[in-house]
């Protein structure tokens, strides 16, 4: 096999590891020069898996020293090409306009976009920001089961997004739309130290959602990580900072604020209406996944419907919702929730696993 330059060491060890991150790859995601996003009270062990990697030997580096090298254009080349991907704009923050969507191709291993903590991609409230999606033969189908497959494994650490938009109405019987900021499909997901502002997706319709990510089929059931990151301001018609089915996610010392559900007629679509309004900031459905919420804070989200903070369906009773070190609090649900958990939308079997944790 012949590996790209730069990156065949840890590609290596990450291929005998079956595709995890190893440890010694793993670095500090904050620096003296990186802002710090999510929750600076949160202190939960955070496995090596969900840690930012290193990108000392970069594969890609987008612009020459200034913010005007640095371009949408450039981001949407290095992002096609894989591998990693760093910035050299300058040494103040720089905000990226994206002209267009960053898009994966599928016979990427691993993309690795590091912001450096001074880069802000913009989608201008007009675009999706990035996207992968490893049944989209635009983006070249690499398997015959696109929706379990090992690769791309997606990396996003000490970036910020801002303004993105999915606005593509949700055709009947499809959940592939949704991800203002980050749209995935297949393969595997993490996000690390980085900020979603303000990113919206269309809002109305059942099961769409995902201002900031939406994310479906991640490969043998791979937790999305979401660690030390902080979303607010996301408005969809369900899940305004995360949103999927069928995916498990494990979110640690992060921050969900000011995010709205605005459907309305929940799902499945009550008569007259557009359907959706669930899960302010969390909206997850599917059978057997499990949802991870530790170290974090969830507040001031709304829902026109139901689960101001989180929506949780487990339609075989066979999910796991656990908050663990969290607090939850001031998050409205327009119509219904789970008693006793203020905010929180549950069906699954037994109640939610509740550790250390405040909900109000």
């Amino acid at each position: 096999m012949r590996l790209m330059r730069g990156f065949g060491v840890l590609l290596a060890a990450l291929l005998v590891t079956g595709g995890t991150v190893p440890a010694v790859t793993a670095q500090a995601a904050v620096t003296a020069t990186r802002p710090a996003y999510g929750n600076p009270d949160g202190h939960v062990r955070v496995p090596p898996a969900a840690r930012a990697v290193s990108t000392k030997h970069p594969d890609h580096v987008v612009g020459t020293g200034t913010p005007a090298s640095c371009t949408g254009a450039a981001v949407v080349r290095a992002v096609a090409k894989g591998g990693i991907i760093v910035f050299h704009c300058g040494p103040h923050p720089v905000t990226i306009t994206m002209r267009a969507t960053a898009k994966v191709v599928n016979t990427s291993h691993y993309v690795v976009i590091d912001g450096g903590g001074l880069v802000t991609l913009n989608g201008a409230g007009r675009r999706e920001i990035l996207y992968q999606n490893a049944c989209d033969p635009k983006q070249k189908i690499t398997t015959t089961d696109c929706y379990d497959q090992q690769w791309p494994h997606l990396i996003v650490q000490n970036l910020k997004f801002e303004n993105g938009n999915n606005p593509v109405r949700q055709p009947k019987n499809s959940s592939f739309y949704g991800g203002g900021a980050i749209f995935a499909l297949g393969g595997q997901v993490k996000v690390v130290n980085s900020d979603f502002v303000n990113n919206q997706c269309y809002k109305h319709g059942p099961d769409l959602g995902g201002a900031a990510i939406r994310v479906l089929g991640q490969w043998k059931n791979h937790p999305v990580y979401i660690t030390r990151d902080t979303f607010k301001g996301g408005r969809c018609s369900n899940g305004s900072a995360l949103s999927s089915i069928g995916v498990s996610w494990q979110v640690y010392d992060s921050v969900m604020r000011n995010n709205k559900a605005v459907g309305w007629g929940a799902n499945p679509a009550a008569s007259g209406t557009k359907g959706g309004g669930s899960g302010g900031a969390i909206y997850t459905d599917g059978d057997t996944y499990s949802l991870l919420v530790a170290g974090t804070i969830i507040e001031n989200n709304s829902a026109r419907e139901g689960g101001g903070a989180i929506f949780f369906v487990s339609d075989d009773n066979t999910g796991k919702l656990t908050i663990k070190d969290s607090t939850l609090r001031k998050n409205p649900s327009g119509v219904f929730w789970t008693r006793p958990y203020p905010g929180i939308y549950y069906h699954s079997a037994g109640v939610p696993k509740i550790i250390n944790s405040i909900i109000q």
